[in-house]
């Protein structure tokens, strides 16, 4: 299965990728880049247990039958590096 990423996992890679490779930064925004990506970590968890309500609702769908549970399936779908 393919590694995926969410949102809030993309957007982070993206503020480590800008502060390792931009050199080009002042202090003041490498700082403020670090409090943003600090932040973001922090909303993990949040992003987490939305993703397994909603698997939860659908599984709990009369149409839809899944066989995972949603922390199966967040954790199958979007592995944390």
């Amino acid at each position: 299965m393919e590694n995926k990423h969410t949102a809030m996992q993309q957007l982070i890679n993206e503020i480590v990728e800008h502060l390792t490779y931009d050199d080009d930064l002042s202090d003041n925004s490498r700082m403020t880049f670090e409090t943003i990506r600090l932040r973001c970590l922090g909303k993990l968890s949040v992003e987490k247990e939305q993703i397994i309500d909603a698997h939860n609702i659908g599984r709990n769908d009369k149409h839809n039958e899944f066989d995972r549970e949603g922390e199966q399936y967040y954790n199958e779908t979007y592995k944390s590096e």
